[in-house]
């Protein structure tokens, strides 16, 4: 939101200081200011100056030498200008003085082009005329200046005064950062009371006064809403006998401070109170409403629309229209109809102060792919309690200037007012919070000088519908300590009871995974939600896989970055990447981050978000390295013992022979396993990779860190060791479940000590050996009862085809 300090001032008519002193006045009291430009920062010693004489320059065909009149005296100046003339007033920048441009001869400086004394072709001239860009404007904000030439001024113009101040460039522009919380802050009104409360100045808002004829507007024109839930509000006044013309010089020079360019008294008018009161609005020829009806609807699925811009747009039911008798005539909220606009012709105007659904504005100029100052204004949500102080705003200035003829009375479609909110005072809370000692008078002294009127006979602060965000006693407490200075509140020790407390269970599983990952030898990283469609051709995910129906982004930054990850491998492969390409060594990566799962119906359920645990390795490490850090972590949150690894699991991007599922209690809750060559060959990493990644859900729903205490073992323990020649394509994993199955109630642990293959071992088959070790907690074992175990174990073993080696 940017501003004039005239026109705040406008308002405060008090106030004087200075721009840097008004920034950080504003900023301390809660209304940041991010910035400030002052106007003629570049220009000095420019004063309104009248020629006397012209003569022809005796040595230049294409200069005139000027006797120009500057309220003190008669200086000589050189000019090429072709457009001036005895008589004319013009601006002339004096001897030492400084402009924004231009082509005569100066000494360029910071802060502008400084004028010196200088000779032309022989010829002294002691000044310069100047253009409108010269300035520091442009002949679209000044549209009666010349296009190439020097600026006329009018004739009623004083001699000798300052050019600058005629222009209104003695001035400052300030850019507000307002939240999107102070609705009311989007308005010159809004920010000049802000601006009377923190310098404890009177707040003197415009007066409207009443207007109108005798006649009724309902015979001119009637408004039905059929979207009350969008549309809370909409009031409708008319003007006839329009009277199209330049604006008066103040109400341009106020629209040019805030980079608004004038147009004309009509199209201004409207500008103006957008600005003024923070209300857009719109003027239709209601010589081309058709019916003299205004319906406010919404639009039909894929109606066609062509707005004020020249563009046609494509509409859904959810767009909320503004309709005539027989058509569309805007988009309500963000742009007219190009069907409907003002032209110079014009002779009956209706015009529309409405409030709009806030949400459904933003949608709408998101799906249209249009987005104007008022949908701006609008997306924040608008007291509709504003909109008939702005529309009679507006006629008033229809009369006061000549535009046309108001017609009495106002169409008001509003039928569940907005009334004000009551929140109870507590002077003691309010201390208590800021840790002050403020009087019950002083604050209700700062409310009121916010409009933030108190009830003494409920004890209650009453707050009007435009201030949104007093909600509770936190809010009022807000109010006092940025009014009250947050440079005189005291510093204090914290008070409370204290309270004992812990992360969710959640947290604390992903921070297990974190420090295991850690000690493991990972590091951090963060990578993208965002992606391109293309990683998965990168990952070799073929087509029609449920991984390629991804969540499309509708405003994307590129292609890159249009679809929500369903995968988190493509982060990690680039930052492996990254590091090998720079020849880092020994690389090992994790990221704790979601992907995004598309539900069953977009347009009313969002997406799945699944935390994935996403492990990257290459350098020193393997497959089994990986499958230990998985290990590390299901043992700390109490999962150890259950899991297993299924090598069809058949991921595409994984190497075939290199690759399992990790299941738990028949469940898949992750994979592991070596990057694809190809895959490796798509990202530039030239040495094998390893990657695992879990599905956090899955391991939250299942862990537990519940720890039952065994003590000590007081009886020995037995071992056994056996030696198999196991058919290869037999894992591991199935003999150690045998194992654990037949191995009875004595059996403590079992331990894999030798795996071999080779020439000793026949073709399609493997040397595998375990160590078996028995003990009972409440008495030493006899020889009878660990054979009894091993037997079983043993005839199990065999009856999957296991052999004992001899």
């Amino acid at each position: 939101m940017n501003t004039s300090l005239s026109w705040i001032k406008a308002y405060v008519p008090d106030l004087d200081v200075t721009a840097q002193e008004y920034t950080d006045a504003m900023t301390l009291s809660g209304t940041k200011v991010e910035g400030y430009e002052v106007l003629d920062a570049d220009l000095d010693k420019i004063v309104i100056a009248q020629i006397k004489e012209i003569e022809k320059h005796p040595d230049a065909d294409k200069l005139v030498v000027c006797q120009v009149d500057i309220g003190s005296e008669v200086i000589q100046i050189v000019t090429g200008a072709k457009n001036v003339k005895v008589g004319d007033k013009v601006p002339v920048v004096l001897v030492g003085g400084r402009v924004a441009g231009g082509h005569e001869p100066g000494q360029r400086v910071e802060g502008g082009l400084k004028i010196s004394k200088g000779k032309l072709r022989g010829v002294e001239s002691f000044g310069m005329m100047c253009s409108i860009e010269e300035l520091g404007g442009t002949t679209e904000m000044y549209p009666e200046a010349p296009t190439d030439g020097i600026y006329i001024f009018p004739e009623d113009v004083k001699i000798g005064e300052s050019a600058i101040a005629y222009f209104g460039l003695d001035d400052a522009v300030f850019e507000f950062e307002v939240t999107s919380n102070r609705v009311d802050c989007y308005s010159i009104i809004g920010l000049a009371r802000e601006t009377a409360a923190t310098f404890r100045l009177p707040f003197v808002p415009p007066a409207v006064t009443a207007t109108g004829n005798n006649e009724d507007v309902n015979d001119y024109v009637k408004v039905t809403v059929k979207d009350e839930e969008l549309c809370p509000r909409y009031c409708a006044r008319v003007v006839k006998d329009i009277k199209i013309a330049p604006s008066p010089e103040w109400l341009r020079r106020r629209l040019i401070s805030v980079g608004i360019r004038p147009i004309n008294n009509l199209v201004d008018i409207t500008n103006y109170i957008m600005e003024e009161y923070g209300q857009p609005m719109h003027a239709f020829d209601l010589d081309h409403v058709a019916g003299k009806e205004i319906i406010v609807k919404r639009a039909a699925a894929g109606e066609k629309f062509v707005t004020l811009d020249g563009q046609e747009r494509t509409l859904d039911d959810s767009v909320l229209m503004i309709c005539d008798g027989e058509k569309s005539v805007g988009i309500a909220g963000i742009m007219g109809g190009e069907n409907s606009m003002i032209t110079d012709e014009v002779k009956t105007v209706l015009f529309e102060a409405a409030c709009f659904d806030g949400t459904n504005i933003r949608k709408s100029s998101k799906k249209i792919g249009l987005r104007t100052d008022a949908s701006t204004k609008f997306e924040k949500g608008l007291d509709p309690n504003n909109a008939k102080a702005a529309i009679d705003r507006a006629c008033q200035l229809v009369e006061e200037l000549g535009v046309g003829t108001v017609i009495g009375g106002m169409v008001d479609a509003y039928k569940n007012p907005w009334k004000e909110k009551r929140v109870p005072f507590d002077q003691a809370k309010i201390n208590s919070i800021l840790g002050t000692d403020i009087s019950a008078t002083e604050m209700i002294k700062i409310f009121e000088s916010v409009d933030l009127t108190y009830d003494e006979d409920t004890k209650e602060v009453v707050v009007p519908t435009w201030r949104q965000d007093v909600e509770r006693l936190a809010d009022l407490a807000e109010e006092v300590a940025r009014f009250y200075g947050y440079d005189k509140i005291p510093t204090t020790l914290p008070k409370g009871e204290a309270t004992t407390g812990k992360l969710p269970f959640k947290l604390r599983v992903e921070e297990v995974a974190k420090d295991v990952s850690e000690f493991s030898g990972f590091s951090q990283g963060m990578c993208y939600s965002f992606e391109s469609p293309k990683v998965f051709d990168k990952l070799m995910v073929p087509a029609g896989d449920s991984l390629r129906q991804v969540v499309e982004i509708t405003n994307p930054l590129g292609e890159d970055y249009s679809v929500m990850r369903t995968i988190s491998l493509n982060g990690i492969l680039t930052s492996l990447a990254t590091n090998y390409n720079k020849r880092n060594k020994d690389v090992r990566l994790y990221e704790l981050g979601n992907i995004y799962l598309p539900s069953a119906n977009p347009d009313k359920e969002l997406p799945e978000e699944r935390m994935q645990l996403t492990l990257g390795m290459y350098g020193a490490g393997d497959f089994f390295d990986m499958k230990g850090v998985i290990e590390e972590l299901l043992e700390k949150v109490g999962m150890k013992g259950k899991e297993e690894y299924d090598p069809a699991a058949g991921k595409p991007f994984l190497h075939p022979g290199r690759q399992a599922n990790v299941v738990y209690d028949g469940v898949v809750i992750g994979y592991l396993g070596e990057v694809h060559p190809q895959v490796l060959d798509n990202y530039n990493i030239g040495e094998k990779a390893y990657v695992a990644v879990l599905d956090m859900p899955e391991i939250v729903s299942r862990a537990t860190f519940d720890r039952k205490y065994e003590g000590i073992a007081k009886f020995p323990a037995m071992t056994r060791d056996i030696s198999m020649v196991v058919p290869r394509d037999i894992l591991v994993g199935e003999i150690e479940k045998i194992i654990a199955k037949k191995g009875g109630q004595y059996l403590e642990s079992y331990r894999l000590f030798d795996l071999y293959e080779g020439a000793q071992i026949k073709d399609g088959f493997k040397s595998v050996a375990y160590s078996v070790v028995f003990r009972a907690k409440d008495k030493t074992l006899e020889e009878k009862e660990v054979t009894a175990a091993m037997t079983q174990i043993l005839t199990a073993l065999e009856e999957r085809g296991i052999e004992l080696r001899k």
